[in-house]
């Protein structure tokens, strides 16, 4: 008889793996943005040598880390596979972090996707990167005929990091206006109702400004019963990251005389020549970014406003 009541083997195949959950595995690259969860320090990809990455912050300090070990890349922990191609520092453009490219922190699974926290404190439920209760296997929604509109790409990517999840849920879609300018002629095109609201999200929303002037008018205007504009402060939505993330005790004053962006590269030493070196500090600051507590509170309760606005049911 060849009956085993007691079934395999117990301490047959990998035992000790089960129910553990596997950190994911990503290949190296340099300008990678990682982060050394024991210490705190974050910086980007510079150098693989003799076992180790080397990470550089945005003063240009380089640390090194065992390459075997664990990192945070995007807030997700992770382990480090082997480059496909060579990681090492640029034999042009001198050392430092003025001499190299600014750190592109790439997408991990979807573009600007938050990850999902478990809090002891909420009883082990899943929280969204904007501290909302994340909604498990559930498929985004069929979108709303309302939408969202931000000024520029930079807006929309990191509404989408940090309430991507949410509104997915809600089906609520952002769109790009590319500049404020645009937005009377992009509203007459769209022909809000009560049915199309639209939700508009602008920079340096302060008095006296371009930016308030424009909203103004809309407000007053034609489409004004189903449009709200709203907006934080800053120059620009790069300021709504809490400078404690980069390092900085507070964002530095740009003169006027200076394209505001490119002023911030050179404060931080960072390569600002090119408008892909733009695109690339902007890639490493959102990189910082982890969750709503990374934001200022100008911006949160802004945005919070506007999802509210464009997924009120009809009374």
């Amino acid at each position: 008889m060849d009956d085993d009541r007691y079934g395999n083997d117990v301490l047959s195949g990998d035992w000790r793996s089960r129910g553990v959950k596997k950190v994911r595995q990503v290949p190296l690259e340099r300008d990678m943005v990682l982060e050394d969860p024991a210490t705190g320090w974050a910086g980007a990809v510079v150098r693989l040598e003799a076992g180790n990455v080397e990470l550089e912050d945005w003063k240009g300090r380089t640390r090194s880390f065992p390459f075997t070990g664990q990192f945070l890349l995007e807030g997700e922990l992770v382990t480090l596979g082997r480059p496909q191609a060579p990681v090492g520092r640029r034999a042009s453009g001198g050392t430092g972090a003025a001499g190299r490219s600014a750190a592109a922190a790439p997408p991990a699974g979807r573009p600007g996707a938050g990850p999902a926290v478990r809090h002891a404190s909420d009883g082990g439920r899943l929280r969204t990167a904007s501290g909302s209760f994340a909604v498990e296997q559930q498929r985004a929604r069929v979108a709303l005929p309302s939408r969202i509109m931000v000024e520029g790409k930079h807006d929309a990517e990191l509404v989408e990091k940090v309430w991507g999840s949410d509104l997915r849920v809600e089906g609520v879609v952002v769109e790009e206006l590319s500049g404020v300018d645009n937005l009377a002629s992009v509203l007459d095109e769209f022909q809000p109702s009560r049915d199309r609201r639209v939700g508009v999200l602008v920079d340096h929303l302060v008095p006296g400004s371009k930016e308030s002037r424009f909203a103004s008018a809309v407000m007053q205007g034609r489409w004004g019963a189903h449009v709200l504009v709203v907006g934080h402060p800053f120059v620009d939505v790069w300021q709504s990251v809490k400078p404690a993330r980069l390092g900085l005790e507070a964002w530095p004053t740009i003169p006027r005389s200076i394209e505001w962006k490119k002023g911030i590269c050179q404060h931080l030493g960072w390569p600002h020549s090119e408008q892909a070196d733009i695109a690339r500090a902007w890639q490493r600051i959102l990189g910082q970014v982890r969750t709503f507590a990374d934001l200022e509170p100008q911006l949160l309760g802004r945005v919070e406003e506007l999802i509210d606005f464009v997924t009120e049911p009809r009374a």
